[in-house]
């Protein structure tokens, strides 16, 4: 067996493995080659390159996280396809257990400096106090600051040479100091938005953010214009979601402007459903807010719901891309109830109005300034 997997790599898309991918596993050979049952984590793994390549180079198991539950199914599929599973516990969140006694932990450096934070708290924390943690990334993606969100809670932190545009930072040794020091995730934010409060009926409404989320504990612009057209939202509705759901303000928002209504809050993150469940939690709904992990909200039941709220995503990582926009087009068609409404949120360049008239119904511009359009479409 190969220690990464040749196939699934897409000329106008993500790939299998990288060189990113390939420079990690070459700088952690030897950790690997000595480790021992439960030395081992993978975290950020996209397609289980890093996995099934610590396993091929002498890791005896692995635990593994990835954020997207996406990218945790094509690591399931390349294990089961190796006959590997039995080797490999997946963990759906990032905590204390996905981390505990880890001597060796491989990283794909997340898009976002939060985000590295809350990993490094749960390493300092949690895993063996001579843990080496091996940081890959792009060296275009990578800045100072890296370094120094590392460097606050491991003793040791160093640069390899880059190799084909790829860089690993090395960090080791756990700060005495930070084992018992309190996290800072999620965050937990109190905001006052006029918008806000209108949408809600609330003087505030609480935000939780884990460092993996969108927009962190704040109010992101075009989720901001989408509340301008709340008060033409439907108020008669028994079920309502929050598509693609972020930190869960819009839930939260929904379930507070809708006390009989049951919200689903779904998204693909990890990071996302934490912050979501914390959110609702903040704004005393969890008993009325149920979050999903899934795909595009692919679990959702076929018309399930009266009212769909949605501020699709338009990048991955670093890439602008509009696929997730179209499934999740895709899903709210299927899950509203005929004369079901569907509100959207989109950058007013992206056109979006005709691709949503195909998946939903009959869709109108309801708002719209230079940066951002807002659309109501009709479930037929």
């Amino acid at each position: 067996m190969t220690p990464w997997p040749e196939d699934g790599s897409r000329a106008d898309g993500p790939v299998a493995v990288d060189a990113t991918d390939r420079l990690l596993l070459d700088e952690a050979r030897p950790l690997l080659a000595a480790a021992r049952p439960g030395d081992v984590v993978v975290l950020g793994d996209r397609f289980g390159a890093l996995t099934l390549g610590a396993l091929a180079l002498g890791a005896p198991d692995v635990r593994v996280h990835t954020d997207a539950v996406t990218a945790e199914a094509a690591v399931r599929h390349h294990l089961a396809r190796t006959g590997d599973a039995g080797r490999v516990a997946v963990h759906a969140a990032l905590g204390p257990d996905l981390l505990r006694g880890a001597r060796v932990v491989l990283l794909q450096l997340p898009p976002s400096l939060g985000e590295l934070q809350e990993v490094a708290e749960h390493v300092a924390r949690a895993a063996a106090d001579d843990v080496v943690l091996l940081a890959g990334g792009r060296v275009k993606h990578m800045t100072r600051a890296m370094n120094d969100v590392l460097a606050a809670e491991l003793r040791q932190v160093r640069a390899t040479l880059a190799r084909q545009k790829s860089r690993v930072l090395v960090a080791s040794g756990v700060r005495p100091e930070r084992r018992d020091a309190p996290s800072a995730f999620p965050v937990i934010a109190t905001l006052t938005d006029p918008e806000l409060r209108s949408a809600a009926g609330a003087q505030r409404v609480a935000v939780a953010a884990h460092g993996g989320t969108f927009a962190g504990a704040a109010l992101d612009r075009g989720t901001r214009f989408l509340l301008t057209t709340a008060p033409r939202w439907r108020t008669d509705v028994a079920d309502a979601v929050d598509l693609g759901c972020g930190t869960g303000l819009l839930a939260a928002v929904l379930a507070l402007r809708t006390p009989a209504a049951r919200v689903v809050a779904t998204d693909r993150s990890a990071a996302a459903v934490a912050s979501a469940r914390a959110t609702a939690q903040a704004n005393g709904v969890a008993d009325r807010v149920a979050v999903v992990r899934d795909d595009a909200g692919a679990g959702l039941p076929d018309a399930s719901a009266d009212l769909v709220v949605l501020n699709p995503p338009f990048h991955d990582r670093t890439s602008v891309r509009t696929d997730a926009a179209h499934r999740m087009f895709a899903t709210a068609g299927r899950v509203l109830r005929p004369g079901g409404e569907l509100w959207t949120v989109f950058n007013t360049p992206l056109r979006y109005r005709t691709a949503l008239t195909r998946a939903v119904g009959p869709t109108e511009h309801v708002a719209q300034d230079p940066r951002f359009t807002v659309t109501r479409s009709v479930r037929g």
